[in-house]
């Protein structure tokens, strides 16, 4: 026993040696919601000023007056800071007029639907590009010293939600004589007690959270106002109230419960506070599935009750594993009957996690791409690989046990036996001690007692400090016999093998619970690797779309004053429809009237075209076509055919992308 000990305590340390590092690694995630289209566009320059800026997300997201800040090249702002929902996804800001020329720097702190912060920001040019002195906070939404401390609250409130409803599940499902045990009673009480300071600093926090980052904002109280608006800060809220009925509960559950010594008043409470237990239970874990993953994205109406399902199936888990880990370590015993039943709540606990865990990873994930690809996939796959563990420690935990005995083998017995012995030995060294005190002062006073009053008032002196030993010495002994009840309780416990080789085993599981806790808070803070994927695409497609075309083309159709430049120009230059203007110059840049200007565009990858274009001779070397149709995005082959003459023309072609 004392060579394996050292083992599992080396083993905690290393399992919160991890904790640790991905705590150092869960810095908080500054995308949900991805930018995936602004106007003007990042790094354009526009010719006029525009009369607003507008953003467009890969999501909805939350936005207040202020969340978009327009800053001119002296940094100052020139929006004016009233934002407006534009439709869809897509939200803007207006500009004041009389914008200068120059580099305008557009910064944005919005929430995303599942209530995380999302900031960046991005320039645009007027004119022509010049150089700016806006500064922009260094630090990213939802980090620094608040972000740290939210992101320790949050861990601390899925710990105590867990300790909380899986400790109160564990007393009425699998061990209700657990009510009376005090170890038992803290472990439940301080999991309340951990969700709701938790609450309330998350609540106090979320303001400066998803704002400024500053310390000085959480007691902000114009901020809290406003976060109380907001359906995280109404989902807090909720879960405060719920956690008073909480506390009504846990107060029934350990002060008339376990008092109730009637079995059918036992049993008709215990059905009522299983009822009012599991609606209490359910209330708190929606409010994370009203404001979190579950409430944004695809199928969200079905995605929230099984999250509420996936989060009391952990708490029943993981909640019973923790409450039973005091009860093997603090309790002066447990029925094996009650290890079953719980080996039998933890089996359907772990099944609904399993159902549960693979609708919740296909709709986060969507493909084998974003389970590999993604930070929240390969979290994802860790989480699975600590809950493999986890299943194959309880499988060991179950064999231990079907051994779980609570009789003593003979050599505990014998010990137990021993130390009875001493404690009669020593009771009966003690006492004689006081009976002689007693004697030699009953003695005294019967040798005295021809002795006058002097002799009597000492024998009454005697007495009363004969009487003070002995209570001293009773006290002694009560304190000694505690310590030997405790001391051998403890050897009772440590001495049952098989209690002994269930300890340990669930010492490690709950050691991996702990890290599987952390990896599950981390998350619920990264982006879904479907919106992820689906963000990126967005946004790929958006960088390789095209912008308006200019070409320049060389011709020499070989005849006489058959050498110039073709321009040709393209807006927007996208699939859809298009303007088209053809310029033909001279070597000197002179406009140069050419007799016919043709065009087509063929995509040779799709077996598309020609498609002939005759443009309009508008003025001197200048044709233009409207309403030109790029059907598909491609690399599409633009050939252009001057004629100089009546039998002088030549053919040049380029090749560009139009998407």
């Amino acid at each position: 026993m004392k060579t394996i000990a050292p083992r599992f305590r080396h083993l905690l340390l290393l399992l919160l040696a991890v904790t640790g590092a991905l705590l150092a690694g869960a810095a908080p995630v500054s995308a949900h919601a991805a930018l995936t289209g602004s106007d003007p566009k990042q790094g354009a320059v526009v010719e006029q000023a525009p009369t607003r800026v507008s953003l467009t997300f890969s999501e909805e997201v939350a936005m207040s007056d202020g969340s978009v800040r327009v800053l001119d090249p002296a940094g100052k702002r020139v929006d004016t800071g009233k934002t407006t929902d534009l439709g869809g996804t897509t939200y803007g800001v207006p500009l004041h007029s009389g914008l200068p020329d120059g580099t305008f720097t557009v910064a944005y702190q919005v929430v995303s639907a599942d209530s995380h912060p999302v900031s960046g920001a991005f320039t645009f040019s007027i004119g022509a590009p010049s150089k700016t002195t806006a500064a922009l906070p260094d630090q990213t939404a939802g980090g620094g010293v608040v972000g740290g401390l939210y992101g320790v609250a949050r861990y601390l409130s899925y710990a105590g939600f867990i300790i909380t409803v899986g400790g109160a599940a564990f007393v009425l499902a699998c061990w209700p004589r657990g009510a009376g045990v005090r170890s038992v009673q803290r472990v439940v009480v301080g999991g309340w007690i951990t969700l709701t300071g938790a609450t309330l600093a998350m609540l106090l926090m979320r303001g400066s959270y998803t704002g400024s980052g500053a310390v000085g904002d959480i007691f902000d109280l114009t901020l809290l106002g406003q976060i109380l608006q907001t359906k995280s800060g109404a989902a807090l809220v909720s879960r405060l109230l719920l956690l008073a009925a909480a506390a009504l509960f846990i107060a029934v559950l350990f002060g008339a419960y376990e008092k109730r010594t009637d079995p059918k008043e036992k049993k008709d409470l215990t059905f009522g506070l299983a009822i009012g237990g599991a609606v209490v239970a359910a209330g708190l874990a929606a409010t994370w599935a009203m404001a979190e993953h579950a409430s944004t994205g695809i199928q969200a109406g079905l995605a929230m009750p099984v999250d509420v399902l996936h989060l009391l199936s952990v708490a029943a888990w993981l909640g019973g594993l923790t409450t039973l880990l005091v009860a093997l370590y603090r309790a002066p015993s447990i029925e094996a009957t009650a290890v079953r039943r719980f080996s039998r709540v933890a089996f359907c606990a772990v099944s609904s996690l399993a159902a549960t865990g693979l609708y919740q990873s296909w709709r986060q994930v969507g493909s084998w791409s974003a389970l590999t690809g993604t930070r929240y996939g390969q979290l994802l796959l860790l989480k699975i690989g600590l809950v493999a563990v986890m299943v194959g420690v309880a499988w060991i935990s179950r064999k231990w046990t079907g051994r779980l005995s609570e009789r003593l083998a003979a050599p505990e017995a014998a010990a137990t036996t021993a130390i009875e012995e001493r404690t009669r030995s020593e009771e009966a060294v003690t006492v004689p001690t006081g009976g002689a005190s007693k004697g030699s002062s009953a003695g005294s006073s019967s040798g005295d007692a021809g002795g006058g009053a002097g002799s009597g008032s000492g024998a009454d002196t005697g007495s009363g400090s004969g009487s003070d030993v002995d209570d001293k010495r009773s006290a002694q002994l009560a304190r000694q016999r505690a310590a030997l009840a405790t001391a051998r309780d403890k050897r009772i416990r440590d001495a049952d093998p098989g209690r002994s080789g269930l300890r340990r085993s669930v010492l490690t599981e709950a050691g991996v619970a702990v890290v599987l806790l952390v990896v599950t808070t981390v998350l619920t803070s990264t982006e879904p690797g479907r919106t992820e994927e689906e963000a990126k695409a967005v946004t790929a497609a958006a960088s390789q779309r095209s912008g308006p075309l200019s070409l320049k083309l060389p011709f020499d159709t070989g005849g006489q004053d058959g050498k110039g430049t073709l321009l040709l120009d393209m807006d927007p230059g996208r699939t859809g429809s298009n303007d088209m203007h053809v310029y033909v110059e001279r070597p000197n840049g002179k406009a140069f009237d050419v007799p016919e200007v043709k065009v087509s565009f063929t995509l040779a990858a799709k077996k598309i075209g020609p498609l002939p274009v005759v443009p309009d001779h508008i003025a001197t070397g200048h044709w233009s076509a409207s309403g030109v149709q790029i059907p598909v995005a491609g690399d599409w082959k633009i050939a252009v055919t001057v004629r100089t003459s009546d039998i002088d023309q030549v053919t040049v072609n380029k090749n560009v992308k139009i998407g």
